[in-house]
C-alpha cells in the first residue's frame, strides 16, 4: 500500500498560505497523474493544483473555504486501488501531524520577495516569536495583508485571538478586533518600518486610514452578494496601489494608421506560419519597449529614497475574468521576442489566465504594464499603476477618424486616419510630467512612422 499525501503547494516566494476554494474531486474519485484535484486561491494567483500521482482520493482533510499554510497536507491518495480505503473526514483546519511538517517562514529564513509584489509595512508591529513554540510561531507569521493592516492602525498581531490554524491570525480576525475596538487617532510622526531584503519601499510615515465612509444598506429587494475571492483581492490590490503612488495621467492621440496598413499587408502569411490571430497590440508592444529602453525611469521600481533601474523588460498584459476579475499575466524579457513571439506569448498568457492554469512566476515581476480597455469600446481612461513599477499605459479603441493632414506643399486636406488614444499613469514621486510626456511623444512617433516590412 502507497498513500501519499497532498500538500497545499508553495505559490510563489512570498506567499505563505493559500485558500482551498474548490475541490475537483470526492473521497472515492481515481485520479490521474497531473489531473487537476482542486483549485486553490492565494495573494496572487487562483489556480487549479494537479494530482502528483495516480490513484484513489481517500481523504479530504481540508475543506473548500479553508486557508492554510502551504506544505499542510489537504489531502491524500492511494496509488494502490486494492487497499484503498476512503476516510470520511471531519470538516477541520489540517491535522496536526500535517501543521507540524509544514515550514512556518520567518523574517531571518524567508527568501526574497520579488520586487514587483507589494510588502506590507511592518511598523511598530512586533513579529518577533515571544517563544519558540510553533504555536506562537504560526500566530505571529500571519499574511502580509494583515501584518499591513496591523501596521497601518498600530496592532500588535500577538494580542488578537486568531481563528486560523493555531490561533493564527487572519484577514477576518484583525478586521473584526478593529471594528470591535475604539479608533485611537494614529500619530503622522515617522515610524520605524521594517523591510525585508529587494522588497518595494514602503512609506516612512504611517498615514491615518480614514474609515469615515458610511456603509451601503441593502433595501428591500436588493440582492446581496459576497466579493469573490479575486474581487477581495483585486480590491485590496487597487487600494494599496492608489495609496503609495501619486498619480498622473497624461492622454495622447495616436495614429495608427501605418501600422493597420502594415498589419493588414503581412496578416494572412503571419496567421498561416503562426497560427495566431496578429493584433495590434504586439506592434504596441515592441514600440513601448523601444522607448523603454530610452526612458528608463518609466520601467523602474522604487525602495525607499533609491531609483531601481529594470535591466529587463516584463511587459504586464492586463486580462479581464468572467463573470469579475482582473489579473496580470507578465510576458517575461519581451524585448527578446519578435512580434511572433510577443503574439504567442501574449495569446496563451491571456487564455490561461481565463482557464486558471497561470503558474505563480508567470503573475509576478512585470516593470511596466499595458491595459486596454478600448476592445470593450472605451476611448480614455485612467489606470491605476500596480505597486512596484512607476507607469502603467491605458490603450483606448482603435476607431476611423477624420483627421487634417497637411500634405508636402503645406496644403490641409481632411483624410480617414485610424486613431487611438493612449493615456500613461505614472507616479509623479519619481516621474515628472515631462518625462512621461517625453515618452509617449515617442511611442506615438515609433507607431506613426513605423517601416514597412521589407518585399
Amino acid at each position: 500500500m502507497a498513500r501519499i499525501d497532498i500538500v497545499m503547494p508553495q505559490m510563489g516566494e512570498s506567499i505563505a498560505e493559500g485558500t482551498l476554494s474548490r475541490w475537483l474531486k470526492k473521497p472515492g474519485d481515481s485520479v490521474k497523474r497531473d489531473e487537476a484535484l482542486f483549485e486553490i486561491s492565494t495573494d496572487k494567483v487562483d489556480a487549479e493544483i494537479p494530482s502528483p500521482s495516480a490513484g484513489i482520493l481517500v481523504e479530504i482533510i481540508v475543506t473548500e473555504g479553508m486557508t492554510v499554510p502551504v506544505q499542510a497536507v489537504v489531502a491524500r491518495i492511494e496509488t494502490d486501488s486494492a487497499a484503498a480505503v476512503v476516510v470520511v473526514a471531519s470538516p477541520v483546519l489540517a491535522e496536526p501531524a500535517a501543521i507540524e511538517s509544514a515550514p512556518v517562514p520567518s523574517l531571518e529564513t524567508s527568501p526574497s520577495i520579488p520586487v514587483s509584489e507589494p510588502l506590507a509595512a511592518v511598523g511598530s508591529v512586533s513579529l518577533a516569536p515571544r517563544d519558540n513554540s510553533l504555536e506562537e510561531r504560526l500566530r505571529t507569521k500571519s499574511s502580509p495583508l494583515v501584518r499591513k493592516i496591523a501596521a497601518e492602525h498600530g496592532v500588535e498581531i500577538a494580542a488578537i485571538s486568531g481563528s486560523g490554524i493555531a490561533g493564527r491570525v487572519t484577514k477576518r480576525d484583525i478586521l473584526a478586533h478593529l471594528e470591535s475596538a475604539p479608533e485611537a487617532p494614529m500619530p503622522e510622526a515617522s515610524v520605524p518600518v521594517a523591510v525585508l531584503p529587494h522588497s518595494i519601499a514602503v512609506p516612512m510615515t504611517v498615514a491615518p486610514v480614514s474609515h469615515d465612509a458610511p456603509s451601503a444598506q441593502a433595501w428591500p429587494g436588493d440582492v446581496v452578494e459576497p466579493f469573490s475571492k479575486i474581487r477581495r483581492l483585486t480590491s485590496e490590490h487597487m487600494t494599496q496601489a492608489r495609496r503609495v503612488a501619486a498619480h498622473v495621467t497624461s492622454f495622447f492621440e495616436v495614429d495608427l494608421t501605418r501600422v493597420a496598413r502594415i498589419r493588414a499587408a503581412m496578416r494572412k502569411d503571419f496567421e498561416a506560419q503562426n497560427g495566431q490571430k496578429l493584433t495590434f497590440l504586439p506592434f504596441i508592444v515592441q514600440a513601448v519597449i523601444v522607448q523603454l529602453k530610452r526612458h528608463p525611469m518609466m520601467n523602474a521600481a522604487v525602495n525607499g529614497t533609491d531609483m531601481i533601474y529594470r535591466k529587463q523588460y516584463n511587459i504586464g498584459i492586463a486580462v479581464a475574468l468572467d463573470p469579475t476579475g482582473l489579473i496580470v499575466p507578465v510576458v517575461k524579457r519581451a524585448d527578446d521576442l519578435s512580434l511572433g513571439g510577443l503574439t504567442k506569448s501574449i495569446n496563451d498568457l491571456a487564455a490561461r489566465a481565463r482557464s486558471k492554469a497561470l503558474k505563480p512566476d508567470e503573475v509576478t515581476q512585470a516593470t511596466f504594464t499595458i491595459t486596454n480597455p478600448g476592445v470593450f469600446g472605451s476611448l480614455m481612461g485612467t489606470p491605476i499603476i500596480p505597486v512596484g513599477t512607476t507607469a502603467i499605459l491605458g490603450l483606448g479603441a482603435i476607431e476611423k477618424r477624420p483627421k487634417v493632414i497637411t500634405g508636402p506643399d503645406g496644403e490641409d486636406t481632411i483624410a480617414i486616419r485610424t486613431c487611438a488614444y493612449f493615456s500613461i499613469s505614472f507616479d509623479h514621486k519619481v516621474v515628472d510630467g515631462a518625462d512621461a510626456d517625453r515618452f509617449m511623444a515617442d511611442v506615438k512617433r515609433t507607431l506613426e512612422t513605423m517601416p514597412a516590412p521589407a518585399a
